[in-house]
């Protein structure tokens, strides 16, 4: 080992324990935050075929590009459209970033589920979901939302079911599975970084960056007549 590396490890056995304890002792607490979200979702992960039926089913922002769903909101929002015309659930709660006049997420989002057959009135929008923490607890304070189904990729579910509990919300979650691509591969990565923000989450319960009144948006779309599907 080069000289101007090896000057900086512990000289003693006693350090050397010490570093090596402190350097596991890291780890294990990098680890706590993912073990705590695969503890709070264990038995609430489910298909499409088997979701126990909700009300409601909350559809997470996933970007645009060039004022349309990227492939992989696309892919929740098909999701979505298949659990209302199975009847697994009556109304699409779709949650996403509109913080700026040019980029408007909810509004893509109803747009694309519209083209595939969704009524408008069994949509609706929440325009400060600005990440999923905010997303869960404005679908429960904001929304009255208090069982729901999840829709999102797979390797977000699990944070989403864990923080949506927290937030009061009794979940199931549907992820989407997709190809292990470069996207994926990103995805499933900044999950190990995100666990770490979502637990400090769920301990200190902070109001989103936006709460706002509450909205009957929810309770006027499942007080509709049942359309003929």
């Amino acid at each position: 080992m080069p000289a101007r590396f090896s000057r900086w490890l512990p000289r003693t056995v006693r350090a050397r324990r010490r570093a090596v304890q402190a350097v596991m002792a890291g780890a294990v607490l990098a680890l706590l935050p993912a073990t705590w979200m695969h503890t709070a979702a264990a038995g609430k992960l489910r298909t499409t075929a088997d979701v126990p039926a909700r009300d409601v089913a909350v559809v997470f922002g996933a970007g645009l590009w060039k004022g349309r769903p990227t492939p992989y909101l696309a892919h929740r929002l098909d999701t979505a459209a298949e659990l209302y015309r199975t009847g697994k659930v009556r109304v699409l709660l779709v949650t996403g970033d509109n913080s700026r006049t040019a980029y408007d997420e909810p509004s893509a989002m109803r747009a694309y589920l519209t083209g595939r057959g969704v009524p408008d009135g069994r949509i609706v929008s929440d325009y400060a979901g600005f990440d999923t923490w905010d997303s869960c607890v404005r679908a429960r304070k904001v929304f009255g939302v208090d069982r729901a189904v999840l829709v999102t990729q797979d390797f977000h579910v699990k944070r989403a079911v864990a923080l949506c509990g927290r937030a009061g919300v009794d979940a199931y979650g549907v992820g989407v599975a997709e190809p292990r691509d470069r996207t994926w591969y990103y995805g499933t990565t900044r999950e190990v970084f995100a666990a770490g923000k979502a637990a400090l989450d769920a301990g200190l319960r902070p109001d989103p960056h936006f709460l706002g009144p509450e909205e009957k948006g929810v309770t006027e779309a499942l007080a509709l007549p049942e359309p003929t599907r």
